[in-house]
């Protein structure tokens, strides 16, 4: 998979087109300028999503009132498509050569592994991350899982809704039974497909850790909210047990206690939780160890390699292990990082493709030195 081109029109303080390389691309320049927000439009355009804010109206620059990231894509068979993501303030559209596609099947066209600051969230922050970052992977894998997600979301939207009125008119447990069993039906089914989303997904994640990079040595395994309930090989059955058990408890919190939007991945260091007692370096390292694995199953999945986004990765990883990762990306995927030192990589001149940023332009600097060569050629 090769992006070899992005525009960016009204997004951020970006501007104009880019025409990337294979293999490593450095964006560097002073900070402000607009590198984070290059790796954000590649992300959008990849997922629709930003990676750094939930309300996409905020990367709208705030002299226009839409923009819209576009960008050419090919895959190893050299098939050319054409993706675009439109916003507004209140709306957004996915576009395949022209063409509107809902999110499921634009889902598949593009898919970029993202490593940030932020991202360390997945080790460090709370089971909403980690939920999310397993359900990105699955999404990569099985495109019609964000549909499956999203009709999960709405009926936990509705069924809580719904406890909360409830909860200030108590009608009676049987008048509740009631009410909730079609949203409690619903429930159900789609748990058991998330459920079973996650699991097969960690599975394959585990058994792609790349253990020898870093040294290193993690395990990750999926924690069901369930889990010590009942069987979990029959998860729709115990789902239907715990939520008619719950459904008290369930009206006086107002909220949804029972399913997979509560549980969580265990990340372990040796024996010991990374959260709790990893170091810094050893969080940064695992999240690094998790990205590569996720590209890893992607690859075995598709053929095909996805690409790998680094911000500030001078920042985040020392100079070792900056050296060790970008050996081991070389020749796998098309990987862009951002960095405001660029005399860091100095020694990867030979392999790398780099790009100053100024004033949200991205200028290419071969491009631009074979440009000073000729203007001296014709004077």
């Amino acid at each position: 998979m090769l992006l070899r081109s992005i525009r960016a029109d009204g997004f951020r303080n970006l501007e104009g087109l880019v025409c990337w390389g294979k293999g490593i691309n450095v964006l560097f320049g002073n900070n402000g300028e607009g590198k984070t927000n290059w790796l954000e439009a590649i992300y959008l355009l990849a997922h629709a999503k930003s990676f750094r804010t939930r309300n996409l109206h905020e990367t709208i620059n705030f002299t226009r009132t839409e923009a819209s990231i576009g960008g050419s894509v090919a895959t190893g068979s050299s098939v050319e498509r054409e993706l675009e993501v439109r916003l507004q303030t209140s709306t957004k559209q996915t576009l395949v050569n022209g063409k509107r596609e809902p999110l499921a099947r634009y889902a598949a066209q593009l898919h970029a592994v993202c490593f940030t600051a932020d991202e360390l969230e997945v080790i460090r922050g709370g089971p909403e991350a980690r939920r999310n970052f397993i359900d990105r992977g699955a999404i990569s894998l099985h495109p019609p899982y964000v549909q499956t997600l999203s009709n999960y979301n709405k009926v936990i939207k509705q069924k809580k809704r719904l406890l909360q009125q409830e909860a200030e008119r108590y009608s009676g447990l049987e008048v509740l039974a009631e009410m909730l069993e079609p949203w409690n039906r619903q429930l159900v089914e789609l748990s058991g497909q998330v459920h079973r989303g996650r699991t097969e997904y960690v599975s394959l994640l585990n058994d792609a850790l790349e253990h020898s990079l870093f040294g290193d040595k993690i395990s990750i395994r999926y924690v069901s909210s369930l889990e010590g309930k009942g069987e979990l090989a029959d998860y729709e059955g115990l789902m239907g047990q715990r939520l008619q058990a719950r459904m008290q408890a369930e009206v006086f919190a107002g909220a949804c206690l029972i399913g997979p939007h509560r549980d969580d991945l265990s990340i372990l260091f040796g024996d010991r939780d990374l959260r709790s007692f990893g170091s810094s370096g050893q969080q940064r390292s695992a999240l690094i160890t998790l990205d590569l694995a996720a590209i890893s199953v992607y690859h075995s999945k598709h053929q095909d390699y996805p690409i790998f986004l680094i911000d500030d990765v001078d920042a985040e990883l020392d100079g070792n292990r900056i050296d060790r990762l970008l050996e081991y990306l070389d020749g796998r995927t098309q990987t862009f990082l951002t960095t405001s030192k660029k005399g860091h990589f100095e020694r990867f001149n030979q392999r790398a493709n780099f790009f100053e940023v100024c004033g949200g332009v991205a200028r290419d600097e071969t491009a631009m030195k074979a440009a000073i060569v000729s203007a001296g050629n014709v004077v």
